[in-house]
């Protein structure tokens, strides 16, 4: 593949490129290429003069641009065929009538130069071997010659016009070393500027609000996401993150209630006379008097729990009681250890109460 000549595109200098892949080499420069050009301009112009130089058709013709070339750098299929001209090399239509009537294999021929609109990219054959030298991609493509029908076909399925390159091209440094070896491709050339694309995307990291994007509307290559689109579902995103934060904040907020829940309950049991078992006390009580005082404890813990959900403080710092100090939420602990702390207490709570509600 070495030995190929490559031309890259560079601006919209297509033609050039086509010819200097079609001859394998720098044959042809824009400067001759435009030289061309003003010479065809210059004999349309004499036709057109021999009408009358002062006729309305010859004026507008002086106003109009040149259809053989532009700035840009785009030049005309006269142009092309001018050029060639030099080499003796012809140009046929390959889907003309005259050309389809002699009905010649294209796995015979030589090359093929393909335009659609303003692009222009060479088909050759070199050695034994077919070569796709367009000058967008990487490097030359390897075409079998049982795909070569197909892919001409297809061109001509999206509107390209297809030349068949009539004469002797010029030897070339590649077609003598194709003549006695094969070269075999395991990957197609990429695109002009796809791997850089590529790279570039793999270089950025990629934010939790973008895989939550890529995650709800994964590429298939059918379409892209319009702007709207694509804003809504990072406010989406964004949402979703923030009612999981208030979420844990919730969760942590109800178990460190429920531990202080626990710790209150733990107070008034140690308050008691140490002296007396608590079921002495529950003995001498009828079951409606036992079940109305243990609503009215619930009650005034659910007022307690309500006045702390009113205050502004997550954390609430422990009255000058008994506690111990290591009931405190605080401190230097991290929010899960104390998150798995006041779910201990909570649990121990619990197990207190319901060993309260055997003993009865």
């Amino acid at each position: 593949m070495e030995s190929i000549f490559h031309e890259r595109q560079e601006g919209s200098l297509c033609a050039q490129h086509c010819l200097n892949n079609l001859l394998q080499g720098e044959y042809f420069s824009p400067v001759e290429l435009s030289s061309i050009a003003q010479q065809l301009d210059e004999e349309e112009r004499m036709r057109m003069a021999e009408g009358g130089v002062s006729s309305e058709e010859y004026r507008t013709f002086l106003q109009q641009p040149s259809v053989n070339m532009d700035d840009s750098g785009f030049f005309s299929i006269q142009v092309i065929s001018n050029a060639l001209k030099v080499w003796g090399l012809e140009l046929i239509l390959f889907n003309s009538p005259e050309y389809q009537r002699l009905g010649i294999d294209p796995i015979n021929e030589k090359s093929f130069i393909c335009n659609y609109k303003e692009h222009w990219f060479t088909v050759r054959k070199l050695g034994k071997q077919w070569f796709n030298l367009n000058s967008l991609l990487m490097g030359p493509e390897l075409i079998s010659d049982t795909y070569l029908a197909l892919f001409l076909a297809q061109l001509q399925q999206e509107g390209y016009s297809i030349f068949v390159v009539k004469g002797d091209l010029p030897d070339c440094e590649a077609d003598q070393l194709l003549q006695m070896i094969r070269v075999q491709q395991m990957q197609r050339p990429k695109l002009i500027g796809e791997e850089t694309a590529q790279s570039r995307d793999q270089r950025l990291p990629r934010s939790d609000v973008d895989q939550a994007i890529e995650a709800n509307h994964p590429f298939d290559g059918t379409g892209m996401l319009d702007e709207d689109e694509e804003n809504f579902q990072r406010a989406l995103a964004l949402s979703r993150q923030e009612i999981d934060m208030e979420d844990e904040e919730a969760d942590l907020r109800r178990a460190i209630q429920l531990s202080m829940q626990g710790n209150r309950r733990s107070e008034f049991l140690d308050s008691m006379p140490q002296n007396v078992p608590h079921t002495s006390q529950t003995d001498s009580l009828s079951s409606e008097e036992l079940r109305r005082r243990r609503q009215a404890y619930f009650d005034k813990q659910q007022q307690q729990l309500q006045e702390q959900d009113e205050t502004p403080n997550l954390y609430v710092k422990p009255s000058q009681s008994s506690s111990p100090p290591e009931t405190d939420p605080g401190g230097d602990m991290s929010e899960e250890d104390m998150l798995q702390a006041a779910m201990n207490m909570s649990l121990e709570s619990v197990r207190n109460h319901l060993n309260m509600e055997g003993d009865k």
